[in-house]
């Protein structure tokens, strides 16, 4: 299956707090859309490997994405190296998307950072034909994507574009929490992380509508892009 966009993201729930909304206005318009987790999120505080399969597979379904895929990298150890570059060159060569979304290009976990850089380089090896991988047996054509563009996650980074995301931002909500076992319950005993807090839930929506405030709109979420926005006119910025 070819898609439109290729999502990636370090941890599941990544994409979701990110760029949730994004996707499930894209997919309203038409677009095919895929995800990628990069590890299962093992090494998590709360919750384990096989609660978040079932909790990713059910915020797929919520945001109506045509595939979710896990890589199974090591949670906090995996490395920009062949191996792994490889790894998600046969995803990109699978799908043949237009579009990569990946992780901010700085943020508060170490994961964030290297699976940003990751994707990012493994999309331009993607299109360079000596490199030869298979999927299935099977060899696989070079392909790379047109534009990598990266979320914004825990840090407040200035984003080079947003897009508005008003009328989508309850199916990104609704996504989230899928994450039973991440995010904030004042019934729970498990241990309180940095996003299983009240703040950090409400902040969900008062970053959105800050973004949104800033472009005169409801709701936005924010990226930031390795290379010059290019448009036909000026009159495609309004």
């Amino acid at each position: 299956m070819k898609l439109d966009i290729l999502a990636f993201g370090a941890h599941p729930d990544d994409i979701e707090l990110s760029c949730g909304a994004t996707l499930a206005k894209e997919i309203s318009l038409g677009k095919t859309v895929g995800i990628v987790d990069l590890t299962r999120g093992e090494l998590g505080t709360r919750g384990t490997a096989e609660i978040r399969d079932a909790e990713a597979a059910e915020a797929a379904r919520v945001l109506g994405v045509n595939i979710r895929e896990n890589l199974n990298f090591r949670d906090a150890f995996f490395v920009n190296d062949e191996a792994h570059q490889l790894e998600v060159i046969k995803m990109i060569r699978k799908y043949r998307p237009q579009i990569v979304i990946a992780n901010a290009v700085d943020d508060r976990h170490i994961d964030h950072a290297k699976g940003s850089k990751l994707v990012s380089d493994a999309c331009f090896l993607s299109g360079l034909r000596r490199i030869e991988t298979e999927l299935d047996g099977e060899p696989q054509l070079s392909w790379r994507p047109e534009v990598v563009y990266h979320y914004i996650q825990w840090k407040n980074l200035t984003p080079d574009f947003v897009v508005d995301v008003t009328g989508f931002i309850d199916v990104k909500v609704a996504s989230l929490m899928a994450y039973k076992s991440q995010f904030y319950d004042p019934d729970s005993s498990e241990p309180v992380t940095p996003i299983a807090t009240k703040n950090f839930k409400e902040s969900i929506l008062y970053r959105a509508a800050d973004l949104g405030r800033l472009i005169n709109s409801e709701y936005a979420e924010g990226f930031t892009t390795e290379r010059y926005l290019a448009v036909n006119s000026l009159g495609d910025l309004l």
